[in-house]
């Protein structure tokens, strides 16, 4: 079981978890959980302000974190000796913590090591006291330092696992304390090097670290606690009649992540398939809905579209020119200038003629890429070989997902039918050969419009 940050945020929240741990004791649960809601972006921002030697706001807000969690441990853990030891070990990290932002503020350097060893606090502090608070309601429960058994590499703010060490380690510390009928409460998000240093494996880390921990120890599932039913066939939020997916296939899961869809990263679903473990998606607020089942095999459903999510804030660049037809070389001078002006590249259109190649980018890098782009091929725009390049800005990139589109007959037709009939306009369209997508660009103000039109089409 992996509880996010909303799902441990205040007292309700994690009388709640202790609610969900103890309806399925008889699962032998492991716990992993990350920060407090909050509380990592906390821990980040006022480690630039000890950079920058603002002491008075880096006091304020170590304040502010002792007394979110002292009130946690008031409000929970009744028992005097528990409490007190509970609030004595948080205190000796906020001190460790203070010290640290002293370091920084006195050397007046912030280095990426750091910054990892200042954002590990969050999870130390969460996953400490939902031990004690699991033990305060009669649940045999042991806080396990992610540190002690899960090494990395030193690429410090996305640590890479070493997994041939860690699945070992993980295995021989959790799996005793499982058949003595403890639960173990594992810290999301962190880890350490061989030398014993603080790391961070980066974004959704702890939805990695619940990947790593279950795959490790053999799980029979993966349960992501959230704030959400589970996934959906659209965002709520913008499309009316969106529906939570019972079941979807991890290749589902990593497409739908990847255009925008609130699923799971890619990267934390890796040791769950490498295993074959299904992972499962869960509301903390609402602990009775099943949640959506990410498997390899998920049992067929009536629409072949799983799911219509969208991406805002892009941009598309096109390269034109009678001169490229047929000349070899061109994709790959583009590709390459953009990699060395570190701009990603999300989506690539071409026509078969060759005259006209566009890709799309993050908005935020359309200028960079651009100005790469025409200093690249300076010599073939002068040369009239290369008309221009041409950047059209905001724009949105739409994706119907889904595994039962896989040689199913008029999905597209079916798609580009509703975006017609919603008045819109498709600037570029994309489908690889696997067909478990289909994505096209429109002008951002009319990107909800076209993924509520291409949602009622199959929904």
């Amino acid at each position: 079981m992996k509880f996010g940050g909303t799902s441990v945020g205040d007292v309700p929240r994690l009388q709640e978890v202790v609610s969900i741990v103890k309806q399925f004791l008889d699962k032998k649960p492991v716990v992993v959980a990350s920060a407090m809601s909050g509380v990592t972006n906390i821990l980040l921002d006022t480690s630039q302000r000890a950079l920058e030697r603002k002491i008075g706001e880096v006091n304020n807000a170590i304040t502010a974190l002792r007394d979110k969690h002292l009130h946690i441990a008031n409000t929970l853990i009744l028992d005097y000796q528990r409490r007190a030891a509970l609030i004595k070990e948080q205190q000796e990290s906020i001190d460790e913590l203070t010290n640290l932002y002293h370091g920084v503020s006195l050397l007046r350097e912030l280095s990426p090591r750091s910054l990892d060893a200042i954002a590990s606090f969050g999870e130390i502090f969460s996953c400490r006291q939902i031990a004690a608070i699991l033990q305060e309601s009669g649940i045999n429960a042991q806080f396990v330092d992610a540190r002690t058994i899960i090494r990395t590499d030193d690429n410090f703010g996305e640590a890479s696992i070493d997994f041939a060490y860690s699945n070992t380690t993980i295995n021989n510390a959790l799996a005793p304390l499982v058949q003595k009928g403890i639960v173990p409460v594992v810290t999301g998000f962190i880890a350490s090097t061989e030398d014993g240093i603080t790391t961070t494996i980066g974004r959704s880390g702890s939805d990695y670290t619940g990947s790593i921990v279950g795959a490790a120890v053999n799980s029979e599932e993966i349960w992501i606690w959230t704030d959400v039913d589970g996934v959906m066939t659209a965002d709520p939020r913008f499309v009316k009649g969106a529906k939570v997916l019972s079941e979807i296939s991890y290749r589902e899961a990593a497409e739908m992540s990847y255009f925008g869809a609130k699923v799971i990263h890619p990267k934390t679903m890796v040791p769950a398939i490498e295993k074959k473990i299904p992972i499962r998606i869960k509301n903390t607020f609402n602990p009775t809905h099943p949640g959506t089942l990410i498997s390899a095999k998920p049992k067929s459903v009536a629409s072949a579209a799983k799911t219509v999510t969208s991406i805002d804030n892009l941009a598309i660049i096109s390269i034109e020119g009678n001169g490229m037809i047929g000349v070899p070389g061109v994709s790959g001078r583009i590709f390459s200038a953009l990699a060395r002006a570190q701009v990603n590249v999300m989506m690539i259109s071409q026509a078969s003629s060759e005259h006209n190649v566009c890709f799309i980018v993050p908005q935020k890098d359309c200028q960079v890429g651009a100005k790469t782009l025409r200093e690249e091929f300076s010599v073939d725009i002068a040369k009239k070989i290369i008309d221009d390049v041409l950047v059209k800005e905001p724009v949105s990139i739409v994706a119907v997902v889904g595994e039962g589109m896989i040689g199913s007959k008029g999905i597209a037709g079916k798609t580009f039918d509703a975006v017609a009939k919603a008045d819109v306009n498709i600037i570029a369209i994309a489908q690889g050969s696997s067909e478990l997508n289909i994505s096209f660009v429109v002008e951002q103000p009319d990107a909800k419009k076209t993924v509520q039109a291409v949602h009622d089409a199959f929904y």
